[in-house]
Formats: C-alpha cells, structure tokens, sequence
C-alpha cells in the first residue's frame, strides 16, 4: 500500500497560533471548545491544563484566564467576557475577524447583509451578532433566498471554511436579482489550498482517509470533495480505521482539517501502515 499526502493539509495559520497561545497561557479555559478536534482539546487540557467551559456563567472566582476560541464568540459575549474580573485572551482568527469587521461596517451603511454558512456554527453566530440591524440572513443554498425579502443594497460574506464553487451560487444569484451588491471574499487561503489538493489527490488515489473532528466544517468539506472522486473515509483517531477498507487498493491518499495536528496524521498513517 502506498500512501501519499496532500501537498496541503492540517494546521492553518489561525489554529497553529490558537494552540500556541493556549500554550503559553497554561491554566487557563477557553471558552468554547478552541478548535474543532476532540483529541488536540484532550491533549492541551492533559499537558497545559488548559480547559474549555461551555458558558459564561461556568467562569467562577477560581477562574483567571480566559481564551476566546479561534471561531470567536458573539459580540455581547465578548462584552459580558471583558466585565468579569479575568485575564482575556483573543485567540480568535484574524481571517475571522475580518467578516465580523466587514458586516458591522456594512450594516452600520444600511445594507442588508446575507451570510452564505452554516447557522449553527459558532462562526457564523459571531459574525453575525456584530451587525447593529437585524437584516443578517444566513443561507446555505440559493433556494433560501428565493423567500428573503431584501432591500437593494445587500453586502455578502462567507464562512470561512466553505467551498468557493458554492459560495458563487449564492454571490450570483445576487447580483442577477438585485441592484447593488457588495461582495466579499472571506473564504481562507488555507481553505482553498486544502481543497484543492485533496481534489488533486483524490484523482489519483484508490482510496482517501481524511482525518479531523467530526464536528468540524472545513473537515467535513474536505471528505465531501475526496468521495467525489475516490472511496473516501472520516476519522477522528486511529482507532477507526479498518483493515478491510483497503483490500485490493494501491494508493490511499491522506489530508487532514484544518484543526488537526501533524501528530495525529502520523498516528493514522503507522495505523494504516500496521493493518496493510
């Protein structure tokens, strides 16, 4: 069995600086899981004792240091953080910081601001909650739109983590449908760079393991693009990984989110390794 990574994969550079800085600070929680990788958490908690707590309200007196989460928070969360009598620690992702400044700028100059991403994610919850209107919308397909009453002045952005490809389904039906539309670019370099090398890659290989958190969007992109071309298989540790799914294969590619540390796709390649 051969086995051949992706000429890009794993830490970006907003989640490599999260970890760094959780790191550094030791003893502290972040609010929020910091990134979306169970076993990265597991290991920062283990070595750093650096923690996570799910609300506000858990932060008590023995609590000094805070981490907000490479995802960000809600805009009234950070206020209420920054009210309580601890150390606050951005670690919030500079190419996310950029959506949050860019829907209260246009906001604020009365556009209608639609949001192409997941609603549930915590992103997209911090992103929006930074618009001083309450015109946000968030689609993630052009059917949504069809039932939104929007103004002609709309501003878009996207998640960062999503598919370029799916992002110019919505920017387009905007711009066909409606005078004045601003849009913004927010999709990550590093999202892009992933993406395309597991499309590359899984042109050429038999089978794809792509390896991150379950829960994590730009992970979840990742496979869906690698099962469009291959067998494709979503593991979160190696202990998913099964001997059968590589009976009469050749070349099994490997790409990884990017919430996933090197040292985790190097146990997912000795596992391989060990059952072929």
């Amino acid at each position: 069995m051969l086995i051949k990574k992706a000429k890009s994969y794993g830490f970006c550079f907003g989640v490599k600086r999260a970890v760094e800085i959780a790191e550094d600070s030791k003893n502290a929680v972040t609010l929020g899981p910091l990134i979306h990788n169970p076993l990265e958490i597991e290991r920062l908690s283990k070595n750093y004792n650096v923690k996570f707590v799910n609300s506000i309200d858990e932060i008590d007196e023995n609590i000094k240091r805070v981490i907000v989460r490479t995802h960000g928070i809600p805009k009234n969360k950070y206020k209420e953080l920054l009210e309580k009598n601890v150390e606050v620690i951005d670690a919030t992702c500079p190419f996310v910081k950029k959506p949050q400044e860019i829907v209260e700028k246009m906001s604020k100059e009365e556009y209608d601001i639609v949001i192409f991403g997941d609603k549930n994610h915590p992103e997209i919850q911090g992103v929006k909650s930074y618009s001083v209107h309450d015109r946000v919308y968030v689609v993630l397909d052009v059917s949504e739109l069809k039932n939104l009453k929007l103004r002609d002045k709309i501003a878009t952005v996207a998640q960062t983590t999503r598919k370029i490809s799916d992002y110019l389904k919505i920017t387009n039906y905007l711009i066909e449908n409606y005078k004045e539309v601003r849009v913004f670019n927010t999709i990550c370099n590093a999202t892009f760079e992933n993406q395309d090398a597991v499309r590359e890659l899984s042109k050429e290989a038999d089978i794809m393991i792509i390896v991150g958190g379950k829960n994590s969007s730009n992970t979840k992109q990742l496979f869906n693009i690698a099962k469009e071309n291959a067998e494709a298989y979503l593991v979160e540790s190696e202990n998913e990984i099964k001997k059968e799914w590589f009976e009469g294969k050749k070349l099994c590619g490997i790409s990884a989110g990017a919430s996933t540390p090197e040292w985790l796709v190097e146990k997912i390649i000795s596992k391989i390794k060990d059952v072929t």
